[in-house]
């Protein structure tokens, strides 16, 4: 998995890059048909908060590079090069004699020095290993908060595409109710004219008209406001000048049949959800500074090898060197620190039982996300189930008071009565398919269930 995840990172980057260069092209996206699909795979390419965490992930991989540094040798070149005056440098006389030491040996007044060496680390006391341990973990642990990230991001691209397909829906339901009170303002009119029916018909049917206008601009503002946020999370710039967003949704709300048992559900959310993967990780990594802290009692002990070159002492001529290798072992203890070293072990443990503490309620939380995610998708599986058929019953029932009507056996507040419940029908239709997409794609994230860009199961077919 975690090979995947660095794939997708690298394909992210890269068409990051791209995006960057040419805003113009990726604004045009928003002009061609959109699927599901497509939707996500433009969320994992161009989502700013996948492209944070990405930068999170690269970052963490410095912090790993660092954390291994201690297991492995360092190179040092060291060079210095000093000049004395004549009247600072000391001299001593040699015994019986006026001269100096200066004066028989000519010292010289200026100095120079060149080292290369290598010093490679063999005990620190338990830090070694436990830093190749952590440096592991820690990438393990950015890689999981990585996938929470990108899981988070699909679940509201789904969340907003679903909302966007709902108001799209909820549009059209108004729009063809409008209608269907124009055509009954109509008949009406033509009755009155005929002398059939009052005035007071008319006058009736004139106001259920423009009760029902309303409701199709705010409709019409709510998909605006819809595919807007849809453009938001898939990362796409909405083109200049733009007011109203011609985006063109090619899925459709459609209830795909799901099974899932809650205790099966809840045990796979335990085991696999990625955030409390990096807290079992985290908590992994407070054991790894315990026996870091408590390195400070023990020595520490490398070995150096090297290649030195040097003025002499006793040469004024700067070229007369000396030089050569050089090695060794050497060894530094703390006997007494002003118990430094107790106090970074009471802290890492300190932290270590918050972790364990942190676990435990994250799986409380993760276990009450996942029953309130089933009961939710529980009963909007019912509520679209109540729903079979409801929409053909009500489409009779205005066939039927519209033909009694017209036969003079019916009046016309039944008719009425038979628009406002066919649009009812198809509205309560509309949001159960919506709700019960929402309450799937939330479950399956509240289990931990990956998503497979490219396929979508919570949608129809025209999705593929």
């Amino acid at each position: 998995m975690k090979y995947l995840v660095l794939a997708s990172l690298l394909f992210n980057l890269a068409a990051a890059q791209v995006w960057a260069a040419d805003t113009n092209v990726g604004s045009s996206r928003l002009l061609r048909p959109l699927s599901l699909a497509e939707a996500l795979d433009l969320a994992l390419q161009q989502n700013s908060a996948i492209h944070k965490s990405a930068a999170d992930l690269e970052a963490t991989y410095g912090v790993v590079t660092q954390t291994r540094a201690i297991a492995l040798p360092r190179v040092t070149v060291s060079g210095s090069y000093s000049a004395n005056q004549e009247t600072v440098t000391d001299r001593f006389k040699t015994a019986g004699t006026n001269a100096s030491f200066a004066d028989a040996f000519d010292f010289a007044n200026q100095r120079w020095s060149t080292d290369i060496r290598i010093v490679q680390s063999i005990y620190e006391g338990g830090r070694i290993s436990s830093a190749l341990h952590s440096a592991r973990l820690t990438r393990e642990q950015a890689l999981a908060n990585h996938q929470t990230v990108i899981s988070d991001t699909l679940r509201d691209v789904r969340v907003a595409y679903y909302f966007a397909l709902l108001t799209q829906q909820q549009l059209l339901v108004q729009e063809a109710s409008v209608q269907l009170l124009q055509q009954e303002l109509d008949e009406t009119t033509k009755r009155f004219q005929a002398g059939t029916v009052p005035r007071f018909n008319v006058l009736r049917a004139e106001v259920e008209v423009a009760n029902a206008r309303p409701r199709v601009i705010r409709a019409s503002n709510a998909l605006r406001i819809a595919k807007d946020n849809l453009a938001n999370l898939v990362g796409e710039n909405i083109p200049q000048g733009t007011d109203e967003l011609a985006l063109i949704l090619t899925d459709k709300l459609e209830a795909a049949p799901y099974e899932v048992q809650l205790t099966p559900a809840i045990a796979q959310a335990l085991a696999g959800r990625t955030e409390l993967a990096a807290l079992r990780l985290s908590e992994r990594l407070r054991a790894d500074q315990i026996k870091n802290a408590k390195s400070g009692y023990k020595p520490s002990v490398q070995l150096f090898a090297g290649y030195g070159t040097r003025s002499s002492q006793f040469n004024s001529d700067l070229t007369a060197e000396l030089h050569g290798w050089e090695a060794g072992a050497q060894m530094s203890w703390n006997v007494f620190d002003g118990f430094l070293t107790q106090g970074r072990i009471q802290e890492a443990e300190a932290l270590r039982r918050r972790s364990e503490a942190e676990i435990e309620d994250a799986m409380r939380r993760v276990e009450l996300e996942v029953r309130t995610a089933y009961t939710t998708f529980i009963n909007a599986r019912e509520v679209l189930l109540s729903q079979n058929k409801v929409q053909e019953s009500a489409e009779e029932s205005l066939r039927l008071a519209s033909a009694r009507a017209g036969a003079g056996a019916g009046t016309q507040l039944d008719v009425l009565t038979a628009q406002t419940a066919l649009t009812d029908a198809r509205t309560t239709e509309v949001l159960a398919k919506y709700e019960y997409a929402v309450a799937k794609a939330r479950l399956e994230r509240a289990i931990g269930q990956p998503i497979t860009v490219g396929t979508n199961s919570s949608v129809g077919p025209s999705a593929r």
